[in-house]
């Protein structure tokens, strides 16, 4: 039998994973897309269940490598193309083969000169000692009840909103800076493989996080100007019921948009998320790469470590010469599995180039349609397109990445400079980044009161301030005026939606 201790522990991991997926069934906890299109790749659970013993294209040869292994051979050179056997690469492949050190791509975007800013390295050091969590008297008072609806203490929030979370798939944007260089300079090839590692980029961040963002309010938004990165980008929380958070992103040549959704399941001692909409990229000489999440499954819910894991098929489809199909790889009864392989492909259909890493360590690539078992595979013709960042040194219980530590930060000036409904001003979130537990706590206790009036907000006809969509199966698409009202310091047509608010307040509130 468990001692107490055990089951205090396995009880508290439980409810904090409950809390990180879904403490309320629309809530999306990354960047993770709207409705569907016709270009949405992401499947029915039963389809998903039915692809899993079918592999993506035929090539499984390659599938049980082992990327830090196979990389590290002392003939591997970052960023390097060398000669190829002509027996592995098309021909369109070999003249479009490129050193990515010494491309005229990377050359220009050193020449951007983005400025260098300073950052935050850590949270501020907690004001009050952290307080243990009484699980015994939460289950104890929720039993019968649904756990997704279930209120619990800001200690199992991360200090962040998923507005901002969904900033964190833009960490890697100097991926999607090289893919313009590239096909500016004709390279079309390039461009679609730099996509394809931004595309799988975006997932690192989650392993290790079990605390759940905060769940933000109808209304709310995040800006995020990060001149350092050559981007500025906007989200705002469009809808209550379903929870959709929307989002627009400038960088150099290119922009980015996006509304998410999720619909989760609960599978005994496991939670299944999926995703549903499209994320869209399109470069200024009309380019447009379109895809979808693929589904998350959160694991060992009542014992174990909890773990996260990301698995599925991603179809990033190209409106010109090139596509790619990527497949997360499941997790087998013996171990986790974060591989990742796919191909791209012409609009033939001919395969010219194969990708294979792992989403939580790095992407590579390979000219050609790759056949090779793996002990007859030469890695150190694979050539690298993306690599993680490391980890900060002083993690926290958070595990917040080095990246998502600076998306809460008040830079001197700063707010002032923003809107009465960004995140950053959200007292109950500020507090908690603060250790300001008991404040913490209030205020979230607060703004709940509030977020239980936003339906009937919704129902009387509230309506987004910066994003609007033509029908319920399109995209939120960014309207607009959002920079140009910042630079003027107009706000008055955004509301306190992080004051009091009454049952009165409700017509000025949809007036606005």
């Amino acid at each position: 039998m468990l001692s107490e201790s055990q089951e205090r522990s396995n009880l508290h991991d439980t409810v904090r994973q409950l809390q990180a997926a879904n403490i309320e069934p629309e809530e999306a906890s990354t960047l993770h897309d709207g409705k569907h299109s016709e270009c949405s790749s992401t499947e029915s659970s039963d389809d998903i269940e039915k692809q899993e013993m079918e592999e993506v294209s035929g090539e499984d040869e390659i599938s049980d490598y082992e990327t830090k292994e196979c990389f590290t051979e002392l003939g591997f050179r970052c960023g390097s193309t060398r000669a190829l056997d002509p027996m592995n690469m098309s021909e369109e492949a070999n003249t479009q083969s490129i050193d990515l050190e010494g491309s005229h791509a990377e050359k220009m975007i050193n020449d951007y000169g983005f400025p260098q800013i300073t950052r935050r390295k850590k949270l501020p050091d907690p004001v009050e000692k952290e307080k243990g969590v009484n699980l015994w008297s939460i289950i104890k008072d929720n039993v019968g009840k649904d756990l997704t609806r279930v209120c619990l203490p800001v200690y199992f929030n991360e200090p962040i909103s998923s507005l901002q979370k969904c900033f964190e798939d833009l960490e890697y944007s100097y991926l999607l800076d090289r893919a313009y260089e590239h096909g500016k300079s004709g390279n079309s090839l390039l461009r679609a493989l730099n996509v394809a590692a931004f595309a799988v980029s975006g997932y690192p961040s989650s392993e290790g996080r079990c605390c759940k963002p905060f769940n933000p309010l109808l209304g709310e938004t995040y800006e995020a100007e990060y001149p350092d990165k050559g981007i500025r980008f906007f989200s705002e929380k469009v809808s209550h019921h379903p929870t959709i958070f929307a989002c627009h992103c400038e960088g150099r040549g290119w922009k980015f948009w996006a509304d998410s959704n999720i619909r989760s399941k609960f599978r005994g001692g496991s939670i299944q998320l999926d995703p549903v909409g499209v994320l869209t990229l399109e470069f200024d000489d009309g380019e447009i790469f379109q895809w979808s999440k693929v589904t998350t499954t959160i694991h060992n819910l009542i014992l174990g470590k909890i773990y996260c894991d990301h698995h599925g098929n991603m179809d990033i489809h190209g409106n010109r010469q090139y596509s790619c199909r990527l497949k997360f790889k499941q997790k087998t009864i013996l171990k986790r599995n974060h591989q990742v392989h796919g191909f791209v492909e012409d609009v033939t259909g001919k395969k010219v180039a194969t990708l294979l890493g792992k989403w939580d360590d790095s992407m590579y690539y390979v000219s050609g349609n790759v056949k090779l078992k793996p002990k007859d595979f030469t890695w150190s013709n694979a050539t690298l397109l993306w690599k993680r960042t490391k980890l900060p040194v002083n993690l926290t219980r958070y595990n917040l990445t080095s990246f998502a530590i600076t998306l809460n930060e008040l830079t001197p000036g700063l707010k002032e400079k923003l809107p009465p409904t960004d995140s950053r001003l959200r007292p109950d979130q500020r507090h908690l980044e603060n250790g300001e537990y008991e404040k913490a706590n209030m205020e979230k206790q607060r703004l709940e009161r509030r977020q239980r009036m936003s339906r009937k907000m919704q129902e009387n006809g509230w309506q987004p301030r910066w994003f609007y969509r033509g029908s319920e199966n399109e995209t939120f698409r960014y309207t607009g005026g959002y920079w140009e009202a910042r630079a003027l310091g107009r706000w008055n047509d955004c509301p306190n939606i992080f004051g009091e608010l009454h049952e009165g307040d409700l017509d000025a509130s949809n007036a606005s």
